[in-house]
C-alpha cells in the first residue's frame, strides 16, 4: 500500500487536508482532530475535484478511497518516502523564539541563488512538515524546514522525516512549558537536532553570542562542522534607526531591515551565516534581508489612519515578552500604549512568570495600559497594578469602540490564543 501511495502521488502531486481547499486532481488526506473527522468528509472532497481521498475509518464504497491503518501515519510516512529521492542542501531549523523569522529571512537570502522549497507560514508540526516536504519537486534546489515542538521528542521525530543536512537552533528558553515542565526539558527536545547533525556529519549554525547553545554543542562534544555567527564573530554594530533594526556587518554593506526590534538581529545574523555557506553573493544577501517585509503580525510596524503599531501579537512568551518591552521602552512616541494578553503554555509557573512581566511594565513610561486574559488579570489585581483589564479581546474591542484611540504608538503582544489580531482587523485601532 506505502508503494502505491507514492506512486498515486507522483501522479497527483498536489496533498490537501482541507475540503474547503481542494484543488482539482489533488490527494485528500482524511485526518483526524479533536472536533473533526476527515473522514466524514472524504466523498466531499472526491465530488469537489480530488483524485482519491486517503482514510482509515470510512465505511462508503468507492474506488477512489484509498485505506489505511492511519491516516496521519500514511502521510508522515509518504513525506520520507519523497525526502528520500532528494539529494539537495535541506536545512531544518527550531528554536524557542524567533524560529519563523529566522527561516523567512534564511529562505529570503537562499533564494537569491537557489529554488528553495520552505516551510509556509508556521507549518512546523506533525502534520506541517510532511505536508512542506511534500511541496518539493523537480525544480527544487533546496529545502528549507522549520519544526516546532510542545512535548517532549517532537524535534527528534520531525528531524529523523526532513533528514536535514544542515541546521540551526535559534534560542531555548521556557516556551511551551506546559509539556516540557523544565528548561532542560526543552533543551532536550530541541537538542535533538544537534544529536542527528552529529550522528551523520551535518552542519550546525550556532549563535556564538548564546552560552546556552556553546554550552550544549560542547555537551556533545560537537567541533567539526560547525559554522558561529554572532555580533563578535561579525564585527556588527546594530541600532534602531526610526523604529527599524539597522546593522553594520563586516564585509556587507549597510543593512537597512524592515524588522523591529534588537533581538531581532540574531535572526538576520543566522541568514548571513547560511547564506555566506551556500555561497550566495554578499550584495544580494543584504539586499535580501533589507527588502524582507514581516508579517502574520511578528515584529510589524502597521500605521492606521489613527495610530502607530507595533504588532508582535502572534506568539508570546516570557523572553519574547520582556524583549519586545525593552524595545518598545527605546521607541519614540508622544503617547504609549501597551496592549498585552495572556502567556499560554507556561506550566507551573505561569503565575511567576505574569507577576515579572507586570512588574517590569510597572517600571515603564507608558500613557495607557490594556491587559487581555486572565492570568494578566490575576497578575495586576494581586500586584495592584496599573492599567485595564479585559477577560478577553471582544471585551477591550468594545471599550475602544466607545472610547477610541488617536495619535498613539502601540505595542500589541501576546500568545496567539489570545487573539489579539482581532483589534487590527477590527478597525478599532484605525482603519
Amino acid at each position: 500500500m506505502k508503494d502505491k501511495l507514492y506512486s498515486l502521488f507522483l501522479k497527483h502531486p498536489l496533498i490537501c487536508t482541507d475540503t474547503r481547499q481542494i484543488r482539482t486532481g489533488c490527494l485528500f488526506f482524511a485526518l483526524q482532530g479533536e472536533r473533526f473527522d476527515g473522514n466524514r468528509f472524504a466523498l466531499e472532497a472526491l465530488g469537489k475535484g480530488a483524485a482519491y481521498a486517503v482514510v482509515d475509518n470510512c465505511s462508503v464504497e468507492d474506488p477512489r478511497l484509498i485505506r489505511v491503518p492511519d491516516v496521519l501515519a500514511a502521510l508522515q510516512h509518504l513525506s520520507l518516502t519523497h525526502r528520500n529521492t532528494f539529494n539537495i542542501p535541506v536545512i531544518a531549523l527550531t528554536g524557542s523564539n524567533g524560529k519563523t523569522t529566522t527561516k523567512e529571512l534564511i529562505h529570503a537570502v537562499l533564494a537569491t541563488r537557489f529554488r528553495v522549497t520552505a516551510t509556509k507560514g508556521n507549518l512546523n508540526n506533525h502534520i506541517g512538515v510532511p505536508l512542506s516536504i511534500l511541496e518539493m519537486n523537480g525544480e527544487t534546489q533546496a529545502g528549507l524546514f522549520e519544526m516546532g515542538a510542545s512535548h517532549p521528542g517532537e524535534i527528534a521525530f520531525l528531524t529523523e522525516m526532513v533528514r536535514p543536512d544542515a541546521g540551526l537552533i535559534t534560542n531555548i528558553s521556557g516556551a511551551h512549558m506546559e509539556g516540557f515542565e523544565t528548561i532542560e526539558g526543552v533543551e532536550k527536545c530541541k537538542g535533538a537536532l544537534y544529536d542527528y547533525l552529529a550522528s551523520t556529519g551535518g552542519v550546525v549554525f550556532f549563535n556564538a553570542d548564546d552560552p546556552f547553545l556553546s554550552h550544549m554543542l560542547d555537551q556533545r562534544k560537537i567541533k567539526n562542522n560547525v559554522v558561529a555567527y554572532g555580533t563578535k564573530k561579525q564585527g556588527v554594530k546594530a541600532e534602531i534607526v526610526e523604529g527599524m533594526l539597522q546593522l553594520k556587518v563586516d564585509g556587507y554593506p549597510l543593512i537597512k531591515t524592515n524588522l523591529a526590534g534588537l533581538y531581532n538581529t540574531p535572526n538576520v545574523l543566522a541568514a548571513l551565516a547560511v547564506g555566506n555557506y551556500y555561497g550566495t553573493d554578499r550584495l544580494e544577501t543584504a539586499k535580501a534581508v533589507a527588502s524582507y517585509k514581516p508579517s502574520n503580525h511578528r515584529s510589524q510596524w502597521i500605521q492606521t489612519s489613527s495610530n502607530k503599531i507595533l504588532a508582535d501579537a502572534y506568539n508570546a512568551n516570557p523572553v519574547s515578552m520582556a524583549l519586545s518591552l525593552e524595545n518598545f521602552d527605546t521607541v519614540n512616541g508622544a503617547r504609549k500604549c501597551l496592549i498585552l494578553g495572556d502567556m499560554l503554555e507556561l506550566g507551573a509557573g505561569s503565575r511567576r512568570e505574569h507577576l515579572k512581566i507586570v512588574d517590569r511594565v510597572e517600571k515603564m513610561n507608558t500613557d495607557e495600559i490594556f491587559w487581555v486574559g486572565p492570568l494578566f488579570t490575576e497578575a495586576v489585581r494581586e500586584r495592584n497594578a496599573a492599567g485595564m483589564c479585559f477577560p478577553h479581546v471582544d471585551a477591550l474591542i468594545s471599550h475602544l469602540e466607545k472610547e477610541p484611540m488617536q495619535e498613539f504608538v502601540i505595542l500589541i503582544k501576546g500568545s496567539n490564543g489570545i487573539r489579539l489580531t482581532k483589534l487590527i482587523a477590527s478597525g478599532v485601532l484605525g482603519k
